[in-house]
């Protein structure tokens, strides 16, 4: 994990855009060099398409319009004049010009065909600017939603009738639309595809004001749900909805995908399309960018999620719970990268991580089942260039001397607010009549103009109380000729609002929790060319760490905001100036351009460090089962936990299934296969569990004892060496087991473990570096032992003792196998994936010397044999996500999947369950067989 006191920007952001450009580049030339593939496109997935589509009827020139034939029956049916006219409400003789009789129903075929009408959406203009500015080294792709189809009478159109004609001619309208505005960026967007994502309308909405609106929202903003305005109920009503959404999403990039696309995902409404993208496209590079905030763990974990009733046979009630908060969380970690705002966002998350799912931080990431997820931070900034551009515009002077004029002799404060509960608008009209009470002198001399823009939901309760406060401030403070606030609940146009901005003497942005608030970078540019005034902002705001020569504030402590919007009128030229300076560097250097192009440099270099082009391909059954009975004796070697039984909580509880007990019957029951099951357990669990499988054989405790097949006794392989090490060991776990509340210790005859699964996840992990920092530096050196770190586990063992020594001693007790399968989860398993590396490239035969499990034991002379085995004859198999770190050749997702895949091989061995288990009179439990 990373140190709590970065800083808000890493190393080497503050270069040029240029600069960046210039890493991207030499990042790709690296990876092209290395065999990595890269096509040069980028895949944005957003929620909207950054477009709006009306569908509307192709129109010839109508010239002279004829009279209805038919009057209307109501003056609505009557079209607008700037209205186009539907072929109803016109005739074949609409153009003025007499038409030929055989050509009429041509015409009206032709002017019936359905065309689309495109315009640009509004909303999300950093995040669009900074997406298409890549396109001056990448070909960029935008999937999005298609949004609400309207017709040309502004009728809402249903998805569901858009014909599949209608939907390619909406592509190909796609392809030829350029925004209108005369723009240097609109050559950018020349360069950019979209693709739309359809979605049926009760799925749209119910996935966007359902459940992104009415749960992940206010969740994400510290919100639970009975705090919102709406008082909205359930809060996970809609949860089908989003899963179906981001289907749909995950199935459209799946049809757009090439190999060697970068791809990245926006926000919160599509938090599980990253691991749906994954399933399908094993070796997709993906980022995932949050644009909201994330909340602390114990925020999160509230999040809840309904099953059926029927979803709870045989499911513990609080494992189901868990699994409703899984699914985003591991929705998001199918991302090769997550990024946020800020620092404390990603902290959150990895915290959440951690405490919610129990999953374990490195390094690199967030270790999921073998995958391991990034996590970063980096800050959206605006289009400083485009915002400067704007202010310029013709209708923003005369608009801004106008304000002059009416407020002159006023100090003017400016707010610009969507009414949402966490914009807390309600508290900054509190904390300006805090101002008027504890600072007399203002009442008549400073005005508020508060401007609320309507939200995606409608608050009526909380636009009500925001007009009483306004009204009874007004009537505190008020007089016939001076009014204090002055509230407009409107969307303001461009030029209203930049007029606003360069007029203020003071801008107040204090939202109760905040991602990304342009209008505070928005107002420093607009104040670079008027009068440089300060702003006050809210320190719950994504980008307040960056704004940091602001008058940074607690929104909910009124008195400290009200003497921040008086230090912030009072404060003199000189002062003024400085703070502008040092933020108009901050937001013309983190700009949206500067943002996105960070985002593609941290994804690329993802590439490098976790190796992503190394996917394990997932085992192939049929070339399985071929070699298998072609194969005349074959070594089967399994782990058990994570490999033949999932990992549980309290590991006496990882008993095996009736399918698993099947397949190993049935596999050694054959006598030309040799079974074996090479464990970390004790020889006690294994023969409670398994001991009655006569024909399998054991090793337990990674190597240390092993049973062999149709005998009773255990081999100690641990008796010739010292052991002594052991109450050293032990000495320094039982210091960490008193500091470590829900751990404890495991002794074995030839290893010691201290387990932490039940301990606090985040002290239990830093315990666990603490207690391995202290045995490999200090004990580690001077016996011979290693150091293991484990899931939730921290193990020490004799050096000579492993699972792959035991691997090698089976191999060369049974040269003649000609079929080897070798599967196992974690890190101790890859000491046998490492052992099953017997082929330098090129060589097809190999002589294996005698190992040290058998020259320890049974002969110290022992000669070397020739090996049967072929390469391709040999299945190592990882049990996880196929872009785990492994020596395997193969993967398979979960151990179900094992005890499949053996069954498989053996479907036409019959089979005779055992009888049910009974308890012995040491309350052990014991087959009746």
């Amino acid at each position: 994990m990373d140190s709590f006191s970065e800083p808000y920007t890493r190393q080497g952001d503050d270069i040029s855009i240029e600069e960046v450009r210039e890493n991207i580049a030499s990042l790709e030339a690296q990876h092209r060099k290395e065999g990595i593939p890269l096509s040069g496109r980028i895949i944005h997935v957003c929620h909207y398409l950054p477009i709006t589509a009306t569908l509307v009827s192709k129109q010839t020139d109508l010239g002279v319009l004829s009279p209805p034939a038919t009057p209307p029956s109501k003056p609505t049916d009557v079209p607008l004049q700037d209205e186009p006219l539907s072929s109803s409400s016109s005739s074949s003789s609409e153009s003025g010009i007499s038409t030929p009789p055989d050509s009429i129903e041509e015409k009206e075929k032709e002017d019936t065909t359905p065309t689309w009408s495109l315009g640009p959406r509004h909303g999300h203009s950093a995040m669009i600017s900074g997406i298409r500015s890549l396109s001056q080294s990448h070909e960029q792709l935008i999937v999005g939603w298609t949004g609400d189809i309207e017709s040309s009478l502004s009728e809402k159109v249903s998805a569901d009738t858009i014909s599949q004609k209608e939907r390619l001619e909406f592509e190909a309208a796609l392809k030829e639309y350029h925004p209108k505005e005369s723009d240097p960026d609109d050559e950018s967007d020349r360069k950019t595809k979209y693709v739309p994502v359809w979605l049926d309308d009760k799925v749209a909405h119910g996935h966007y004001d359902g459940y992104c609106k009415q749960t992940l929202w206010p969740l994400f903003h510290y919100l639970l749900w009975q705090d919102v305005a709406t008082e909205y109920a359930s809060a996970d009503t809609h949860y089908p909805y989003y899963e179906s959404a981001n289907a749909a999403f995950a199935r459209r990039i799946a049809e757009v995908y090439r190999p060697g696309d970068l791809i990245w995902v926006h926000d919160y409404h599509l938090l599980l399309v990253p691991r749906l993208v994954r399933e399908s496209i094993p070796e997709a590079v993906l980022g995932l960018f949050v644009h909201t905030p994330f909340p602390s763990s114990e925020v999160f974990r509230c999040l809840p999620r309904e099953f059926p009733i029927h979803a709870f046979a045989g499911i513990d009630l609080i494992i189901a719970l868990l699994i409703g908060r899984k699914e985003i969380l591991d929705g998001m970690l199918g991302a090769n990268l997550i990024c946020f705002q800020t620092y404390s966002y990603s902290r959150h998350f990895i915290s959440t991580c951690i405490r919610v799912c129990g999953y374990e931080t490195t390094s690199r990431g967030i270790d999921v089942e073998g995958h391991v997820t990034a996590i970063s931070h980096c800050p959206v900034g605006i289009d400083a260039e485009r915002v400067a551009r704007d202010i310029t515009r013709p209708g923003v002077q005369p608009k801004l001397e106008a304000l002059r004029n009416l407020y002159e002799g006023k100090k003017i404060i400016v707010g610009r607010d969507k009414l949402d509960v966490v914009k807390g608008v309600l508290q900054k009209l509190r904390a300006f009549e805090k101002l008027l009470q504890d600072y007399p002198e203002w009442v008549g001399n400073v005005v508020m103009i508060q401007v609320t823009s309507p939200a995606l939901t409608d608050s009526p309760k909380l636009e009500r109380m925001v007009s009483e406060l306004v009204a009874h401030i007004n009537g505190e403070y008020g007089s016939l000729d001076f009014i204090p606030v002055h509230h407009y609940h409107q969307t303001l146009k461009k030029d209203e609002f930049y007029a606003l901005l360069s007029v203020a003497d003071l801008a107040v942005i204090t939202p109760l929790r905040d991602g990304m608030n342009t209008t505070s970078m928005e107002f420093v540019i607009a104040q670079n060319g008027t009068g440089k005034s300060p702003s006050v902002l809210s320190e719950f705001m994504g980008i307040s760490k960056n704004m940091e020569d602001a008058l940074l504030v607690n929104p909910w402590n009124l008195g400290d905001v009200a003497a921040a919007i008086n230090q912030g009128l009072l404060m003199d030229p000189k002062e003024k100036a400085a703070r502008h300076a040092k933020l108009y560097k901050v937001v013309t250097t983190h700009t949206s351009h500067t943002w996105a192009a960070v985002l593609v440099k941290m994804l690329l270099s993802q590439l490098g460090l976790q190796g992503t082009a190394r996917q394990t391909p997932y085992i192939p059954k049929d070339l399985l089962e071929g070699l298998y009975k072609k194969a005349k004796k074959r070594l089967f070697l399994f782990d058990y936990d994570g490999t033949l039984a999932p990992i549980v909580k309290t590991p006496s509880m990882a008993t095996p299934s009736e399918a698993t007990l099947e397949a190993l019957e049935k596999l050694s029951s054959d006598p030309q296969n040799v079974v074996y099951i090479i464990s970390g357990r004790d020889g006690a669990f294994l023969e409670q569990h398994l001991g009655h499988l006569r024909n399998v054989g054991f090793s337990a405790e990674h190597g240390g004892f092993v049973r062999e097949r149709g005998h009773k006794a255990w081999t100690n392989f641990t008796k010739n060496l010292d052991m002594s090490w052991m109450a050293e060991v032990e000495e320094i776990f039982r210091y960490y087991t008193e500091r470590t509340t829900g751990s404890h210790i495991e002794m074995k005859k030839s290893s010691i473990t201290w387990h932490y699964r039940s301990a606090d996840p985040e002290w239990g992990q830093f315990q666990c570096r603490q207690c391995q920092d202290l045995l490999e530096n200090n004990l580690a050196h001077k016996r011979p032992i290693e150091v293991l770190v484990g899931k939730k586990n921290l193990e020490v063992r004799p050096i000579a003792v492993n699972k792959g020594e035991i691997v090698k001693r089976i191999l060369y007790k049974n040269p003649d196998a000609e079929f080897i399968f070798c599967a196992g989860d974690d890190k101790t398993d890859e000491d046998m994936f490492r052992a099953l590396l017997l082929f330098p490239p090129g060589v097809k035969k190999v002589t294996m010397d005698a190992p040290v499990a058998v020259t320890l034991v049974d002969d110290p002379k022992a000669p070397p044999v020739e090996l049967s085995i072929e390469p391709d004859a040999v299945f190592t198999t990882a049990v996880g996500h196929s872009s785990k770190r492994t020596l395997a050749a193969w993967h398979v997702t979960t151990p179900h999947e094992v005890v499949e895949h053996m069954l498989s091989l053996v479907k036409d061995v019959p089979y005779t369950p055992p009888k049910e288990l009974t308890q012995t009179e040491d309350g052990k439990e014991k087959a009746n067989l």
